[in-house]
């Protein structure tokens, strides 16, 4: 148990920590006015910004960039922000989705990095190339700063430490007691009680942060209900076909989406979700083009359905996490 916290002890069996990072060099060389043949006196920083430049084109890094931001997008899309971002709760139904979808990334990213330092000595050459044409155009000494640029390039082998694709894993755990280094007797009551103190001051703040990232939980799901019913609308009144197939399937991975996530046991709001997918999901997008009354009722369904999902994200979800406290209780101890 964590401390006999209920809710934390549950929140630790319904899902994990997961961070993933995404790391590749980004190819910039922040310029100075030395660089440019210019006097630092001279230069007022109030209108003139020389910033980062780019030593490579946009487009020698875009597999990355792009590789950065579709993790990025998915463990978004599949955690909660736990303790104002410090990491991202998994629930344990998406675990096994978001470990494939990231070692499928992570070998995306291995191929990519592959190819960038095979091509790495030639890119150096035709970037430093096109800087020394620039150069010529815009300062009395292009060979000086190209000689700025090229000494920003790392060498070649010294490029792969700029590359990581990283995930790891973590249980949430309350520290009980920080561990102790070595230090001499006169030290040692002082570092003891410094130690206890951060110990349980950490362990306060994940105490009270639980019921909160829980709650918010809950929120941000029927939140996003709202938001997906509103852009659904959008879709219909202004889309050339009016229903489109592509939005109801949008619809049903979010049934789907909502319940992995649904960790907390929101059932109220699954029952909603559920009552829509009987009632709405089961005709085609050419048999609500074709019937303007069906049409009618599955505007008037997700209405209503974003309106409960509004009304819902307002109400306290306090009742609803100490359910799920207690449940989890009962349910761990009778399966042990």
């Amino acid at each position: 148990m964590n401390n006999n916290n209920p809710l934390l002890d549950v929140l630790t069996r319904q899902g994990v920590l997961i961070n993933v990072s995404v790391r590749y060099w980004r190819a910039t060389k922040k310029l100075n006015p030395e660089d440019l043949g210019l006097n630092p006196d001279n230069v007022t920083e109030r209108l003139i910004n020389l910033g980062h430049k780019k030593l490579l084109p946009k487009e020698a890094l875009e597999p990355f960039a792009l590789i950065e931001s579709r993790t990025h997008a998915f463990i978004e899309a599949s955690t909660f922000p736990f303790l104002n971002g410090l990491s991202r709760f998994l629930p344990n139904a998406k675990l096994q989705e978001a470990l494939d979808r990231v070692n499928q990334v992570a070998g995306e990213f291995s191929r990519a990095k592959t190819e960038f330092l095979a091509r790495y000595g030639e890119m150096r050459q035709h970037a430093l190339a096109q800087w020394l044409a620039a150069a010529r155009k815009l300062v009395s000494d292009p060979e000086r700063l190209v000689a700025t640029i090229e000494a920003s390039f790392p060498d070649q082998s010294r490029m792969e430490r700029y590359f990581e694709f990283s995930s790891q894993l973590f249980h949430i755990r309350v520290p009980e007691s920080l561990d102790l280094q070595l230090v001499n007797a006169a030290q040692h009551q002082a570092v003891v009680e410094a130690r206890d103190q951060a110990a349980r001051s950490a362990s306060e703040r994940i105490h009270h942060g639980v019921e909160q990232f829980l709650g918010d939980c809950v929120i941000t799901l029927r939140q996003q209900t709202a938001q997906l019913c509103e852009e659904m609308l959008e879709s219909m009144r202004n889309g050339k076909t009016g229903v489109h197939q592509k939005t109801l399937n949008r619809l049903v991975r979010f049934i789907d989406q909502f319940k992995q996530l649904n960790f907390v046991g929101d059932q109220q709001m699954e029952s909603e979700l559920e009552r829509v997918r009987q009632e709405f999901l089961n005709r085609s997008a050419e048999e609500y083009r074709d019937q303007a009354s069906a049409r009618t009722r599955l505007q008037e369904g997700l209405q209503a359905l974003g309106e409960t999902a509004r009304q819902l994200a307002q109400q306290d979800a306090t009742e609803l996490v100490q359910r799920f406290g207690s449940l989890g209780v009962r349910r761990f101890n009778l399966a042990a």
